[in-house]
């Protein structure tokens, strides 16, 4: 929280580099190695989407909760390839797979884990910026958590800052938990609804998606090792 002196306005304050302020206990180094593990794993599965989509959609959609496999598995529901419920459930766990870390982040964290997530832009304005933001998560979070969380794919914000500021305002995990699976089944079905409602087109296009899968999936990993080799070349020459 920002603290204040009786009497005068709001400033925004240094922080600690870390978001545990201070020394990292075994708590801290786990949930950012968590938080890490999130951010590998989504890269890592780019290169699946183009590789699986047309032939094991159901597989790419339980592994990452890919729209466009929840909207493929909804056409072959269909076309009476499996039932329109597995097609559903396929894809909450990994929609919702580190959500709980990010509540955890903010719950052991405070504000500076929402400080983490909106970036560390040291300018002043910035700063400021980040401030407003970060009061306006917690205000947001102690009238309306519930309905956020439920919510939460609908909103214009990112949903890591909903899970920490949940985290923060003290909502306890079981109920995070519950208000998780119930918002994430509310964004799943009506994408997996969508592929029914197109049903055979949506397959004749991811078919032919498939087609190229392998160029697709080749594209993908040059353009990954291109851009990690462009930061390199960025970083040694910011190096003195």
């Amino acid at each position: 929280m920002t603290s204040t002196t009786e009497g005068a306005e709001p400033q925004p304050g240094p922080r600690a580099a870390a978001p545990w302020g201070g020394t990292a206990e075994p708590a801290d180094r786990v949930i950012a190695a968590l938080i890490g593990v999130c951010v590998v794993y989504s890269l890592a599965l780019w290169p699946l989407v183009p590789a699986l989509i047309g032939s094991h959609p159901v597989v790419l959609e339980i592994v990452s909760g890919s729209t466009l496999a929840e909207v493929t598995v909804g056409a072959q529901a269909r076309l009476g390839e499996l039932p329109l419920w597995v097609a559903v459930v396929a894809g909450v766990p990994a929609s919702m797979m580190f959500d709980w870390v990010f509540w955890w982040a903010g719950r052991r964290w405070g504000d500076r884990a929402l400080h983490l997530f909106l970036g560390r832009d040291p300018s002043p304005r910035g700063v400021v910026r980040r401030e407003a933001r970060v009061r306006w998560l917690e205000r947001m979070a102690g009238r309306f958590g519930t309905a956020a969380i439920v919510l939460g794919y609908y909103l214009p914000v990112p949903t890591v800052l909903i899970y920490a500021a949940a985290g923060l305002s003290g909502m306890r995990l079981r109920t995070f938990l519950v208000l998780d699976v119930i918002g994430t089944v509310l964004w799943v079905g009506p994408v997996v609804g969508l592929g029914y409602a197109i049903g055979k087109p949506a397959v004749d296009v991811v078919h032919r998606i498939d087609h190229y899968s392998t160029l697709l999936t080749l594209a993908v990993v040059v353009v990954v090792i291109g851009l990690q080799a462009r930061r390199r070349r960025a970083g040694r020459g910011l190096t003195p």
